[in-house]
């Protein structure tokens, strides 16, 4: 049985011993002396906390002792560092992110009607099942029918602005031949061209005529009553018709939109028609012959709203009707609904759960991403990062196209001791008790707070009963904190607190607890209103920590970029 004695020195610029660090005034020598231990097993000591700083680079050597007798020589000499996961600066004076702002984004619909096509998951098209419909033929035997062809995706408008009657402003200008959403509107441009054909029932002659027509629809929630201008929960939705050519011989052309809803608790109004200057445009879209063949578009607009309780998802149904004034019956297209009930992304879901905001709508489908003001609160953000770097399930990460799932006031979880639905500060309660307390830190950093990862309000909170990420306290989670580094420069670093685990997370925890500033703990989520985006219980959201998201990962040292 031995002991080791630890002494530490500092190093210069090629690696060499240059100044012995004191790291105890418990002896005269400044050194570290382990317990016994036995022959071949190691050996080691714990460092007071301010002795060796992180970000610098130390050599260290060794000296046992039996019991009667010292080692005459001391071991060779091994250079180590504490080395931070992450580094960061104090947070900037001001910075230009807008932790709510969101991208429009592509989506596939899973219900574009039998005259459009589908695609599959794998990027093949399943095509259209059905391009043409036709109405019955009239007395003189002519007949009526209408195809929906999907438009190339390279076309794409250059106007300065969209009209003044258009209901979706960023709409207008994106490239067609494909469909995109907000949390909030969505835009519809598979759809395509239609033509209708004005045929004589037999089908060896040549159509008598026919007329081509641009088609695209839009949807547009209001995530609270007043966003409108109506006093209740209010979605719209818009039709866009553009002839390209209209053949004399059809002497007119109405178009009817056909919208169908599932809503149980709504006013539907009629549909207003507008020219592209939005002048009221009659009943119906109609086409009077142009000789020159230039004619406008006509918009159609409809407003629903919502008086209901709870919540409620609303499934919706399009289809256009056209006639003509040189005769046959009306034909039908369908443009296929707000999507499979499984799936369901263009349905709205109108709720007055919410407290302290009026009731509104929203298009559930689409996951909001919060971002994190890494400039203001880097210390957060690098903690936020590493979490998802290192968790199991990489919660909240969209590089890992992973989703947080917030704790809304609508969970049927409860509490146990209450009875009461589970929130947020239970879960916090769990991993971040009132007995925690902050590993120490550079008084340059203030006053420090625990902060929990996944966050308490989402399902994924390790203080989450029947979560995926569940502990049965936070000591089982990841340990960190943040300190100043002492390379000399004015830069911190996110570093394991050895006080649990005695080597550090291993990656293996399913949730993090950190010592970092109250302030960055108390502000980098508190524009996470649930109120911006309708969030109700289980429903999905990332997290984005743009000053740390150019590192591929954590495996080597992250160092924060500040953004814009």
């Amino acid at each position: 049985m031995s002991t080791l004695t630890f002494e530490v020195w500092t190093t210069d610029a090629s690696g060499k011993p240059k100044a012995q660090v004191k790291l105890t005034d418990a002896n005269p020598y400044g050194v570290l002396v382990s317990g016994y231990v036995a022959s071949g097993k190691p050996a080691s000591v714990p460092v007071p906390y301010g002795k060796l700083k992180p970000g610098v680079t130390y050599t260290f050597h060794t000296n046992a002792f039996d019991g009667s007798l010292y080692e005459t020589n001391w071991s060779p000499w091994a250079n180590f560092r504490i080395e931070p996961y992450v580094t960061f600066p104090a947070p900037q004076a001001s910075s230009s992110i807008d932790p709510v702002a969101q991208k429009v984004i592509e989506v596939t619909r899973t219900d574009p009607g039998p005259a459009l096509s589908t695609l599959r998951k794998d990027g093949t098209t399943l095509e259209a099942g059905q391009k043409r419909t036709c109405g019955m033929a009239d007395a003189q035997g002519h007949k009526l029918c209408i195809e929906i062809s999907p438009k190339s995706n390279k076309v794409k408008r250059s106007l300065a602005a969209a009209p003044y009657v258009e209901l979706v402003g960023w709409c207008y200008d994106k490239p067609s031949g494909k469909d995109y959403m907000t949390r909030t509107e969505a835009c519809l441009k598979t759809i395509g061209s239609g033509t209708l054909i004005f045929t004589d029932t037999d089908p060896e002659k040549p159509a008598l005529g026919t007329a081509t027509f641009n088609i695209e629809q839009r949807i547009k929630t209001y995530p609270k009553k007043g966003d409108s201008g109506s006093d209740f929960a209010e979605f719209d939705q818009q039709i866009m018709l553009v002839p390209t050519h209209i053949d004399p011989v059809l002497k007119g052309v109405h178009m009817k939109w056909n919208v169908g809803s599932t809503c149980k608790s709504c006013v539907t109004s009629n549909i207003r028609w507008a020219d592209d200057q939005n002048n009221p445009a009659g009943g119906d879209a109609y086409w009077p012959i142009e000789m020159d063949d230039r004619y406008g578009g006509r918009w159609g607009t409809i407003q629903t709203t919502w008086s209901g309780t709870g919540k409620e998802i609303i499934d919706l149904g399009w289809s256009i009707t056209a006639n003509v004034d040189a005769g046959g019956n009306p034909a039908t297209a369908n443009f296929g609904t707000s999507g499979d009930v499984r799936v369901r992304e263009l349905a709205p879901r109108c709720d007055d759960i919410l407290t302290g905001v009026a009731p509104g709508c929203v298009l559930p489908f689409f996951k909001p991403t919060y971002t994190v003001d890494t400039n203001l609160y880097p210390a957060a953000g690098a903690y936020y990062w590493l979490m998802q770097e290192k968790m199991p399930d990489h919660a909240g990460s969209v590089k890992w196209d992973s989703l947080l799932h917030y704790l809304g006031p609508d969970t049927t979880v409860t509490n146990p001791n209450t009875g009461k639905p589970w929130t947020s500060k239970n879960s916090r309660d769990k991993v971040c008790p009132d007995s925690w307390t902050a590993h120490p830190s550079d008084a340059s950093l203030g006053a420090l707070g625990c902060d929990e990862y996944a966050m308490a309000s989402t399902h994924e909170s390790g203080g989450f009963p029947g979560g995926v990420n569940q502990v049965g306290n936070g000591n089982e989670c990841a340990q960190l904190y943040a300190d100043k580094l002492g390379d000399g420069s004015a830069n911190f670093g996110l570093l394991a607190d050895t006080r649990v685990a005695k080597n550090g997370p291993t990656g293996k925890e399913r949730c993090g607890r950190a010592a970092v500033p109250r302030v960055q703990n108390e502000e980098a989520f508190k524009k996470l209103q649930p109120s911006v985006w309708r969030l109700l219980d289980d429903d999905g959201f990332f997290v984005s920590n743009p000053g740390f998201e150019h590192c591929a990962n954590a495996n080597t040292v992250c160092t924060w970029r500040k953004v814009g």
